[in-house]
């Protein structure tokens, strides 16, 4: 089964728990903590859409509404920013907020350097920084890509996606679009030049053509010329011999 398999059963249990009908408070904040430490879920927006989750807002327990949130788009570094206004994290899900914002930062860049990274995981040394590139990324199979020690980077191969930020989703369909309409220039203008690239082929074969029938006709009148020429010398000699009689 495959990541995304996966995901998509983590997902199906979560909401389901989440849509409990009269759920309490204190179990819907039960199942934001369960998903947010569960260490094969990356994705957490069908539970934000669920309608017993949004209810918290405004309530005193909204703050965890914001923690599932911060899970869906934020990173390590941003809940730091907004620690005070959000419950504490348990260790499992300190774990997996610096997955997340790997998962972030491999979503903008190809090339990772060492410094970005351990300044925002809240690493302090290149091993521990390998450590977790390797055994709770790489293993993971949520990030694929080789570590460049020389270089001290990270180059990003593959990644899994993130839930899609508010607002994400129209600049993807503009870029789509863009990208679209570029491909499609491009295939006219490539279609142009294949027809150009026909017309010159043709062209050199018409002048190929021309060519070989000038050389033809070159060949021609030089095989006649020597033929008359060699008619005037029998003439002559035939000539020569008669006055010789």
């Amino acid at each position: 089964m495959d990541i995304g398999e996966k995901q998509a059963e983590h997902i199906e249990h979560f909401v389901k728990q989440a849509s409990i009908i009269n759920a309490s408070a204190s179990c819907l904040v039960n199942v934001i903590v369960e998903a947010t430490s569960h260490p094969s879920l990356f994705a957490f927006t069908e539970i934000l859409s669920v309608p017993n989750i949004s209810q918290l807002q405004g309530t005193e327990d909204s703050r965890y509404l914001d923690l599932l949130q911060m899970f869906a788009h934020g990173t390590w570094s941003q809940y730091n920013s907004n620690a005070s206004k959000l419950p504490q994290l348990t260790p499992d899900q300190v774990f997996k907020l610096k997955q997340l914002t790997m998962l972030t930062l491999a979503e903008t860049n190809k090339v990772l350097p060492y410094d970005v990274l351990m300044r925002e995981l809240d690493v302090v040394n290149v091993r521990e920084l390998e450590d977790f590139l390797i055994n709770e990324c790489m293993y993971a199979g949520i990030v694929r890509g080789k570590l460049n020690q020389q270089k001290r980077s990270f180059e990003v191969q593959f990644a899994v996606g993130r839930d899609l930020r508010p607002g994400q989703l129209g600049n993807m369909i503009h870029t789509l679009s863009d990208w679209l309409g570029t491909s499609d220039s491009l295939l006219i203008t490539i279609q142009e030049k294949i027809k150009w690239a026909d017309s010159m082929s043709e062209l050199d074969k018409k002048h190929k053509q021309e060519n070989i029938e000038m050389l033809e006709e070159v060949k021609n009148k030089l095989s006649l010329k020597k033929l008359s020429n060699m008619s005037r010398v029998t003439w002559t000699s035939v000539g020569m011999l008669n006055l010789m009689e």
